[in-house]
């Protein structure tokens, strides 16, 4: 030794507590643990494994408990909506844990590029996952490859099990099984046996949003109604959206109908659904359940929806916005440009009032358009006298009226439509067959296509024509009942009975929902 260097032995000391083994800091332990949906079975299996690694980390002098991370009936395709994984990897980053404990690659994660992601992110911070049926910890050397390919193996896994699920939903399909969250359908409700049936106090709220529309309220007034008269959504929210409306009016199971694979999943790691835009195939059910409202009320909610999707008119074919504000609105039309007629509050020299004028020369001035202002008080009068024409028509002319009006509607297709759906219900079995069999269906599909179309055309018409008859027995009744003629000015009658208002420049024609047309000179 350097005689320049002075050894100083190692002397036991009070407080010295180099090379004591018990001193030594204590490695931060965690365990992550989940299983994959909410049954009783896997609930017990989650438990097992809380208990397992609480008992497993305490028993290691080494070891110091530093949570148990769980996750309980949520897929493990990614980690979006896994609160205890991501609780855990921002523990891990804030310095709370040195190890992660878990039982297996597809327990932690079933899409590998996640699995290395996290990995990865944890060894850079030193924190080691052992994977105990891999028997893999993730800083030893061999690690990373070994993680690669067991990851790889459980994606593959999950993919597998995914299709698996898709072939299952096809076969039900295919057999018509019908399957529905029930918990946020307004109007039904599930029996003992799994079947839908009638929530009835559920129900007169789909059949006053189904009334209203077609009374002539928006979207908006029926969405305000009900938030006004505090009635819950199938969500249980007093919050109405448009959408939510707009959804109920265009649903097939309220006729007792399911219309069945509308979306589909993407991606089986994102879980991406999207409507189902003729990549796969959909099924019609039809007469699953019991209906709320009758088909003919919901093909005429169809045409009322198409009728305002589509508000066109005057000489650019401009779209108009339904309004429902007034019952005159959108159903007065100009006879020479084809455009609506709008309400406008008029000052004429001083002296205010509200008349009815053409949009386009609202708009474009007369230029464009010179058609004629009506006066509001005018216009209402004529609504009144041409009802009281009506009613003023003899019993005899009124029963002759219905009657030719009923022959004109008389159903001469039934026959036509039975042979096609005879040819359709051949069409369909060998388009089952020709798909389990796995070969090439798409001449068959198109064929199928066309008579669909004809067959949906044959049921609009009939709808409409069963539509019209019912509108006729309104009217009918109406005529009959009726002891006295109007007085004043309707909106509620203009509404239910009268389907247009055409303005010419010397007399208005008055158009009945009936078929009934009457000449008012005004």
């Amino acid at each position: 030794m350097n005689e320049n260097v002075t050894l100083i032995p190692a002397r036991r000391r009070a407080g010295n507590r180099v090379s004591k083994e018990a001193d030594k800091p204590k490695l931060k332990v965690a365990a992550y643990c989940r299983v994959s949906t909410d049954s009783d079975e896997q609930a017990g299996s989650y438990e097992t494994q809380v208990e397992h690694y609480t008992d497993y980390i305490s028993r290691n002098k080494e070891w110091e408990l530093a949570g148990i991370y769980a996750d309980e009936g949520i897929s493990g395709t990614n980690t979006k909506k896994r609160e205890g994984f991501n609780e855990m990897i921002d523990d891990c980053m804030d310095g709370k844990i040195d190890l992660v404990i878990t039982k297996s690659i597809s327990r932690f994660a079933r899409n590998t590029l996640d699995c290395l992601k996290y990995v990865r992110q944890l060894r850079d911070k030193n924190i080691a996952i052992i994977f105990e049926k891999e028997n893999i910890n993730t800083l030893e050397a061999s690690g990373e490859l070994l993680l690669t390919i067991m990851a790889s193996l459980a994606q593959q896994e999950s993919q597998s099990l995914s299709q698996n699920v898709k072939l299952g939903l096809q076969f039900r399909y295919q057999n018509g099984q019908v399957q529905v969250n029930h918990n946020h359908f307004l109007g039904y409700t599930k029996d003992a046996e799994g079947n839908l049936v009638i929530d009835e106090e559920e129900a007169k709220i789909v059949r006053r949003i189904y009334r209203e529309y077609l009374e002539g309220a928006s979207l908006r007034d029926i969405a305000d109604g009900l938030e006004r008269d505090k009635i819950k959504t199938g969500g249980k929210k007093y919050r109405w959206h448009l959408s939510t409306i707009q959804g109920i009016l265009k649903n097939e199971k309220y006729i007792g109908d399911a219309l069945l694979q509308k979306t589909i999943t993407t991606d089986f790691i994102e879980k991406t659904r999207i409507k189902n835009d003729g990549s796969y195939p959909q099924y019609y059910v039809t007469g699953n359940h019991e209906a709320i409202i009758p088909r003919d009320v919901f093909t005429q909610v169809q045409e009322e929806m198409l009728r305002r999707a589509n508000m066109f008119s005057g000489k650019g074919k401009r779209r108009r916005v339904y309004s429902s504000k007034y019952a005159l609105s959108s159903i007065c039309t100009c006879t020479k440009c084809g455009d609506i007629y709008r309400r406008v509050a008029w000052n004429n020299r001083g002296v205010y009032s509200n008349v009815w004028r053409c949009s386009t020369r609202v708009e474009n001035g007369p230029s464009a358009c010179d058609a004629r202002t009506i006066k509001e008080a005018e216009l209402q009068a004529a609504t009144v006298e041409a009802i009281n024409q009506v009613l003023q028509c003899s019993d005899d002319t009124k029963e002759i009226l219905m009657q030719n009006i009923e022959a004109a509607l008389a159903d001469d297709n039934a026959g036509e439509l039975e042979a096609l759906n005879e040819k359709l219900s051949v069409k369909q079995k060998e388009l089952v067959r020709l798909a389990q069999a796995k070969k090439d269906y798409t001449a068959l599909a198109d064929e199928i296509d066309i008579l669909n179309e004809k067959k949906q055309q044959f049921l609009v018409d009939k709808a409409e024509k069963e539509g019209l008859k019912k509108r006729i027995r309104e009217l009918e009744t109406f005529l009959k009942e009726a002891n006295q003629e109007l007085t004043e000015y309707d909106e509620t009658m203009v509404r239910k009975y009268i389907r247009e208002i055409k303005v010419y420049e010397d007399h208005l024609l008055v158009c009945f929902e009936a078929g009934l047309e009457v000449e008012i000179d005004r």
